[in-house]
């Protein structure tokens, strides 16, 4: 993945390792492939909205677009810890 909306790849990954991240299906956005959204904090403590998939069965993820997420985005994450 390029560096798009000013997010590496490897920033875009540590999301997943976020233990309260928060994964929302993206029906608008399902037609041909199941999309997952996910709402957490990366490596570099930015909250990012990452767009993924699912190959192989599961087990593989393939992350679509990275993004910095919104103010009402961080608002609905931080609304939602223990």
């Amino acid at each position: 993945m390029r560096k798009k909306h000013g997010v590496s790849f490897e920033e875009a990954k540590s999301v997943f390792y976020d233990e309260f991240a928060m994964q929302f299906y993206d029906d608008g956005h399902s037609e041909e492939e199941h999309r997952f959204l996910m709402l957490g904090f990366s490596c570099e403590s930015r909250m990012l909205l990452i767009c993924h998939c699912e190959r192989d069965s599961g087990n593989t993820i393939r992350i679509i677009s990275a993004r910095k997420a919104t103010k009402r985005e961080c608002s609905h994450y931080k609304g939602n810890m223990p």
